[in-house]
């Protein structure tokens, strides 16, 4: 196994070009476990880990340009404002250790049903900004995973950046684990509230081949929300509507049964995150709104 080790972002690229099959590795958390346990042995290793850009983030007027290799641990330090999805999914990966290490790219790289940062991504309409020597692309999240443990890199393309809008309205993330830390997530839910387009998104992880949203479902609570007028109305959202939505996640799920949990209750757990986590949001929503009204 030759190890590659570029000082600059173009070294990398130029590495990656004559190397297709090289394996990045930045914070390691995925990779060394893989390698440790003999399940893969790449001809090459291409760290990342001497170009600063990867570990650097802007907040622009509207979006968040998140570096590759950010930590888990700055993103819960500094961008909980920002971007609060992504923040409390980060709080449940693994370890104060592993927190300082990871980082989303890792997990976008990896693309595992179960990586703790999918659901968010999707809640919040992410992008990833990818790059080779033949020029640069942003990748929707939604076409990014294509398969069990496989995305839309091409061989010759690095992860650089996550674009993300930041928050216009609450969002939430919940987890189900065989115990409160370092377990692989049994299932995982996020919700994102956007009330500028007056829409909703979700992101349901380790339910499935790869991380997808339940699009059925934010129809329903989109159509629910706008003919129940429950946007300007501030209403508390109907137990009716809340099952309906919390079943038509679960009909989302596509698990299997494992040692971490059978298929059956995956899909149960994630209905139960469903309707927990659009309640915490709307609740939050409605606190807001009577906030600003009372400002006013």
């Amino acid at each position: 196994m030759d190890f590659l080790r570029p000082a600059s972002w173009e070294e990398a690229l130029a590495a990656k070009a004559e190397h297709p099959t090289a394996v990045p590795i930045a914070g390691g958390t995925d990779v060394m476990v893989e390698i440790n346990f003999d399940h893969r042995r790449p001809e090459y290793l291409l760290d990342l880990n001497r170009i600063g850009d990867l570990t650097e983030w802007e907040v622009g007027e509207d979006t968040v340009r998140l570096g590759a290799s950010v930590p888990y641990s700055k993103i819960m330090e500094s961008l909980r404002a920002e971007l609060p999805g992504l923040a409390l999914a980060s709080h449940t990966v693994a370890s104060p250790q592993i927190r300082n290490r990871g980082g989303v790219g890792g997990n976008l790289g990896t693309a595992s049903p179960a990586g703790d940062a999918h659901p968010a991504l999707l809640a919040a309409g992410a992008e990833v900004e990818v790059e080779s020597v033949r020029g640069s692309r942003l990748i929707p999240i939604d076409e990014f995973y294509t398969g069990v443990k496989r995305n839309a890199l091409a061989d010759d393309e690095l992860i650089k950046r996550v674009h993300i809008k930041k928050a216009d309205g609450p969002q939430q993330y919940s987890k189900v684990g065989t115990r409160n830390a370092m377990v692989i997530a049994v299932c995982a839910f996020g919700l994102a509230l956007h009330p500028s387009s007056r829409t909703v998104r979700t992101g349901i992880g380790s339910a499935a081949p790869t991380p997808v949203r339940a699009k059925a479902a934010e129809e329903f609570l989109n159509a629910a929300l706008e003919e129940g007028g429950f946007w300007d109305n501030g209403k508390i959202i109907t137990p009716s509507v809340a099952k309906q939505f919390a079943e038509l996640c679960s009909g989302a799920c596509n698990p299997i049964d494992d040692v971490r949990g059978t298929a059956s209750y995956r899909r149960h757990a994630v209905g139960v995150m469903a309707r927990r986590t659009l309640t915490w949001t709307w609740e939050s929503y409605r606190g807001a709104r009577r906030t600003t009204e009372g400002a006013a």
